[in-house]
C-alpha cells in the first residue's frame, strides 16, 4: 500500500465496477481520502461493498446497482445525481474467446465484453458528463493489453484497445471544458478476473496454473503479482491536482512489463 496521502474531502467521486478486485480497491483508496462515493456494479454485491465502506469512511457512500449495457438504465440511475467531481470508469468483462470456438456462447461473450468495456462505458460517460463542472476529471480502467496482446482474448483486447481511443477522443472534446480525461493500465492484479482467466488458460495449455503466473510475473522488471491495492495510487494520482497538466495518457501499472 503507497504511503503518499491525497485529500479528496468534500469531492463526489463515482466510480463503476465497484464491488470488487480493483474497482472495490480504488473506492477504498478515496474512501481513505475523504471523497464521498458512488459505487455502481450490475450484482447485488455492490451494497455489500457500500456498506463496508460507509462503516470506516469520512464521506458518504452510495450504492447503485445497474447493468451500465443498458442505456436506459444507465440514465435512469444517474438521471438524478447534481454533480460529479471524478468519474472512474473502471467496470469490464474479461473472458477468453478463441476465434477457432464457433459456439454461440463464445460469440455472445463476444459481445456482451463489448457492451460492458466499450459500450457501457461510453453510456455512463455521457450520462455523467453533464453533471460535471470545469476541473472534472474522468479516469478509464484499460490494461496492458491496451497496449499489447495476447492470443485468445481476441474481445477484451479488442474491446479495451478501443477504450483507449475513446479516452483520448474525448480528451480533446472535453480539454475546452476543463475536463481532464486519462486512463490507468494495469498488468497482471490479483482479482477474481484474472485468476479465472489463469484457470482457463491452464485448462486449455494443460500447464499448472503456478507455471504459467511464473512466466507472467517473470516478464516484469519487479517480480510478484500485484494487488488491488498496489494500483489504486495511480487513479488517485491521476484525480489529483499533482496531475494538473495531464489529460490523454495512459499510465502503465504493471512492474516494468510493457515499456511505454
Amino acid at each position: 500500500m503507497s504511503n503518499i496521502s491525497f485529500d479528496f474531502s468534500g469531492e463526489r467521486i463515482l466510480i463503476t465496477g465497484a464491488s470488487r478486485g480493483i474497482g472495490y480497491g480504488i473506492a477504498e483508496a478515496f474512501a481513505r481520502a475523504g471523497a464521498d462515493l458512488i459505487l455502481l456494479a450490475e450484482s447485488d454485491d455492490i451494497f455489500g461493498a457500500a456498506k463496508r465502506l460507509s462503516e470506516r469512511a469520512a464521506g458518504q457512500v452510495q450504492a447503485v446497482k445497474c447493468d451500465i449495457a443498458d442505456p436506459r438504465a444507465v440514465a435512469r440511475e444517474l438521471n438524478d445525481l447534481d454533480r460529479v467531481d471524478v468519474l472512474v470508469n473502471n467496470a469490464g468483462l474479461e473472458l477468453i474467446t478463441p476465434l477457432a470456438d464457433m459456439s454461440a456462447s463464445t460469440e455472445a461473450a463476444f459481445r456482451r465484453i463489448f457492451d460492458i468495456n466499450l459500450l457501457g462505458t461510453y453510456y455512463v460517460t455521457r450520462a455523467v458528463v453533464p453533471k460535471m463542472e470545469e476541473g472534472a476529471r474522468i479516469l478509464f480502467t484499460a490494461s496492458i493489453w491496451s497496449r499489447v496482446s495476447v492470443p485468445e482474448f481476441g474481445a477484451y483486447c479488442a474491446s479495451k484497445h478501443a477504450v483507449l481511443g475513446l479516452m483520448r477522443s474525448l480528451a480533446g472534446e472535453l480539454g475546452p471544458k476543463g475536463i481532464r480525461v486519462n486512463a490507468v493500465c494495469p498488468g497482471w492484479v490479483r482479482t477474481e478476473a484474472s485468476m479465472r482467466s489463469l484457470r482457463e488458460m491452464s485448462s486449455r495449455t494443460r500447464r499448472r496454473e503456478e507455471d504459467l503466473l511464473a512466466e507472467i510475473t517473470g516478464n516484469q522488471v519487479f517480480s510478484g503479482l500485484l494487488e488491488p491495492d498496489d494500483v489504486a495510487p495511480f487513479y488517485l494520482y491521476l484525480a489529483s491536482d499533482a496531475a494538473a497538466n495531464m489529460t490523454g495518457q495512459a499510465l502503465m501499472a504493471d512492474r516494468g512489463e510493457v515499456m511505454a
